[in-house]
Parts: C-alpha cells; structure tokens; sequence
C-alpha cells in the first residue's frame, strides 16, 4: 500500500496529496471504485451531489473496512440549491445519501454570480461547521475576487479551492493567490480530459526517463506544483498507477516542458458558467 503525503490548509486540515474522482460514475460503479481505491491506499475521495453517486461513495467506504477516520469524504453544494436554508437542507440530504454522521470537506460547486447568493451558502457552510457536522469548508471553480469577498464578508477562508488544472491551464495567478492565503489547490481534470495530452510525444519522453508512464508525469507536475490531483478512475491498475506518483522527481527542465503549451480550458468560465 502507498504511503501519501499531505498538504496543510490554513486552518489545519490535512488534505492527501492525491485523490479520486468520481464524476462520472453511477452508484454501482462508484461503490465498486471508491472501496477498491480505499484498499489500495487511497484516503481522499471526491464526489458532489451533481454526480448522482454519492450513495454508491458512501456504500464504498463502509465496504472498505478503512477506518472512517482515515478517509477525508469531499462532496459539494449543486447550484439548485444556493441559499442558507437550502445549504443547510441539501447538505443533510447529501449526508444521508453518503450514510454519514459527518461530512470531511464541503464544497460550494460553481460560484454562480448571476444567482449571488453564494456568500449565503457560505454562512451556512461556516454555521455547518460550527456544528461539527462538516470538518473543513472550501469552494470549487472560484475566482479570487470570488475568494475576496467570501474573507470580506464573512473573515472565513476556503480551505480548499477545487478547480480546472491540468498542463494546459497551470493557474500560475490562482495558485499563487491561494498559496499567499494557505488555501489547498485541488484539481478537477488534472489529466486534461478529452484532450491528447498524454498521447504528447514530450511527455512521453519524460516518462520513459523515470520508467513511468505519461499519466504519472501528468500526476507529479500536479503535486510538485503543490496542487492536489483528484482523477477519475474504476480501474484497479490505473488507480494502483495514479497513487504511485512519489517515487520520482522532476527536473525543473521537465516541469517545464510539462506545462509548455497553449493554454486552454475544458471547463466552464467561472465568471459565467452555470450549473444548476
């Protein structure tokens, strides 16, 4: 079993070093991944109301046999439901589909700031806590002046910030912001989903020096960057594989070369996008 290590936000959560995703896989499949990965030494697991599967993520981690308080459960507020009594009613209900007294690390998924209601569902998030029913609170897809405003109305940090990064969009400017406040990067698609990023003859090249493979490289430039990858597999041996990121190092030439190319997303505009 591989030995993770972790990262530290600002007020003192321990977050793995890498995670799984689970979006997206239904319930079977996601209790049939989630325990595998639990076994192989996995204690991060993502998932979020919006997937449908956080029944089959609860059903896994108590198949797992690993003790609940080794495993940091994520799952996130849908859009539907911004608002402080909707933040409260939809966690509960995220609680109950998970089958858990407490919830790990709860995030706000997509900021919505047409609907501008998420500094309330941040109230509510800080009263979660308060309660002891959620341990840590962050947010996913947000901006820095999203991140601003949540400190400037309520003085309480994220501790986590989940968002689209992979080798085509590096966040250079966001991980600097976050890392100045002691916030975790988390990042979704940290293996550039529906690209051919891993088909790159460069990445191949690094790969083959450190005996890994491609999607090892990919994984390791995240966590050297000090970000924390969540990506998505139901394989045994790609999730075996994924895990295995801490036995190398890359040259500052490679992670150079990792990152060197032109900058798009796979995502929504955070400042835009909706998802309800």
């Amino acid at each position: 079993m591989t030995s993770i290590p972790d990262r530290t936000a600002h007020d003192g959560t321990h977050i793995p070093a890498v995670g799984l995703g689970t979006w997206p896989m239904d319930d079977a499949q996601a209790e049939e991944a989630v325990g595998r990965a639990l076994g192989l030494g996995y204690r991060l697991v993502d998932t979020a109301a919006n997937y449908r599967n956080e029944t089959g993520t609860g059903r896994g981690i108590a198949r797992s046999g690993v003790p609940r308080e080794e495993i940091v459960v994520t799952t996130k507020l849908p859009g539907r439901h911004h608002g402080h009594a909707e933040t409260l009613a939809s966690f509960e209900e995220s609680r109950a589909r998970l089958g858990l007294s407490y919830v790990d690390l709860y995030l706000i998924h997509w900021p919505l700031p047409r609907v501008d209601k998420y500094v309330d569902s941040w109230k509510a998030m800080i009263e979660l806590r308060a309660a002891g029913l959620v341990r840590s609170i962050g947010v996913s897809n947000f901006t820095a002046e999203h991140v601003s405003r949540l400190e400037a109305e309520t003085g309480v940090l994220p501790s986590v910030n989940q968002i689209e990064l992979h080798p085509a969009l590096p966040q250079d400017e966001l991980r600097a912001f976050h890392a100045a406040k002691g916030i975790v990067t988390e990042s979704w698609s940290p293996l550039g989903r529906g690209s051919r990023l891993l088909d790159d003859p460069a990445l191949g090249k690094i790969a083959e020096a450190h005996g890994v493979t491609p999607g090892q490289v990919v994984l390791r430039w995240h966590t050297q960057l000090g970000a924390v990858p969540i990506p998505k597999s139901a394989d045994a041996g790609r999730q075996r594989e994924n895990l295995d990121v801490f036995g190398f190092e890359l040259t500052p030439a490679e992670m150079a070369a990792v990152g060197d190319r032109p900058h798009r997303r796979l995502g929504g505009d955070p400042t835009t996008h909706e998802e309800f």
